[in-house]
């Protein structure tokens, strides 16, 4: 025992001894020396730090924290609704452009006596039965009329739609989007920025946690050291506050810049989707509105051109809000892909988050249309009634 503590009696003074070579740093031929502060531990500080350097780690902590956002990044407080919705409440049969008849009875059907025409244009028929015999294929329609498969030139069946919004259980911290079309994430803002290795597809949500414009476009970071140019996502703002007019504090906001819907109760988000709204010269009207009426499933049809060559003709159109006129936020199930206005003035919704804002809804709640990049007319002398 005696020996092992002169072992240790004589490391500490080898440990002495050389802790007393230690001298100044001292400047190599081509090194300066340095004096100065450490560098900061990792962590959050004031850009006043006196005692530390915020570099490195500390700086980029520093830099998101004064942006609102912390590090390690969290997950969204938001999950996807039960897949059920997106079912269509009927098969929707898809027919040619050309006009066909229609008829009251199979028997018509066979005999080749129709009740009526359905004009050329964009047509949906909701169907009820279908019914295959030797001599071709009918389809009975939710109204009671048939269509002969042949003549209609059919594709069958349209049963659901595949895009779903969010549903959150409570506010996000920081903006998100949703991812346009595929595309390859870069290290750093810019067109000449290198490729990260990660690959986004169509529909991919992200989170955003700075933006940036570089090259006269502004690009979104969505990690560290991932970005992704802003028109390659349609972010969602997140605004708990209610616009003036709301005297309930539920509302249904959309913004047509983004191509974006939310519904917000007592200041907090509690879905979020991708719509399509009213193209050019169609616009979806800006302003406050009140849902007015609420159709389970409905029926439009309807032509802006003097030659009709825009006649379209929707059955059973789901989960109709309407709030302006004949502009209504419903489900288009003839529509696969969000994001970008397409319709006639309505705000088209998939089927299943068509469903959540209509059961969400009640008539007498508010519709905000907003375009915070003002590029959509607001002259009411520009508007008609409008259309699906």
């Amino acid at each position: 025992m005696k020996k092992n503590y002169i072992k240790y009696f004589l490391l500490f003074l080898a440990v002495l001894f050389a802790a007393s070579l230690v001298v100044d740093p001292v400047q190599s031929a081509d090194q300066e020396s340095f004096y100065g502060d450490p560098l900061c531990l990792p962590g959050v500080y004031g850009y006043d730090q006196i005692d530390c350097l915020v570099m490195g780690p500390s700086e980029l902590l520093t830099t998101m924290n004064k942006k609102g956002v912390s590090l390690p990044f969290q997950p969204l407080p938001a999950f996807k609704p039960d897949i059920n919705y997106t079912l269509a409440p009927v098969p929707y049969l898809t027919v040619g452009e050309n006009s066909f008849p229609v008829y009251a009875s199979l028997e018509d059907a066979l005999a080749g006596s129709p009740a009526r025409y359905l004009e050329a244009g964009f047509k949906y028929l909701a169907v009820s039965e279908r019914l295959d015999r030797e001599d071709g294929i009918f389809y009975r329609l939710m109204n009671g009329l048939w269509v002969n498969a042949g003549e209609a030139n059919t594709e069958c069946c349209i049963r659901s739609g595949r895009f779903q919004g969010l549903m959150f259980y409570q506010n996000p911290s920081n903006p998100f989007g949703w991812v346009l079309d595929q595309v390859d994430v870069v290290k750093s803002p810019g067109y000449q920025s290198e490729l990260s290795g990660k690959r986004l597809y169509r529909e991919d949500v992200v989170q955003i946690y700075d933006t940036v414009t570089i090259d006269g476009a502004d690009w979104y970071m969505i990690g560290i050291d991932e970005w992704v140019e802003r028109r390659k996502v349609r972010q969602f703002h997140v605004n708990p506050i209610p616009p003036e007019g709301v005297d309930n504090n539920r509302w249904i906001e959309i913004n047509l810049y983004e191509q974006t819907l939310g519904i917000y109760d007592n200041g907090k988000l509690v879905f979020a989707a991708l719509i399509a709204s009213g193209v050019d010269p169609f616009f979806t009207r800006p302003g406050l509105f009140q849902v007015y009426e609420k159709l389970d499933r409905t029926n439009m049809s309807g032509s802006f051109e003097v030659d009709r060559s825009d006649y379209y003709y929707l059955e059973d159109v789901p989960w109709t809000l309407y709030y302006d006129e004949a502009r209504a936020l419903h489900g288009a199930y003839w529509r696969t892909y969000f994001g970008y206005p397409q319709s006639h003035g309505c705000v088209n919704l998939s089927i299943g988050d068509a469903k959540i804002v209509f059961d969400w809804a009640n008539v007498g709640d508010w519709v905000y249309v907003w375009d915070p990049s003002g590029e959509t007319p607001v002259d009411p002398a520009l508007y008609t009634a409008g259309g699906a």
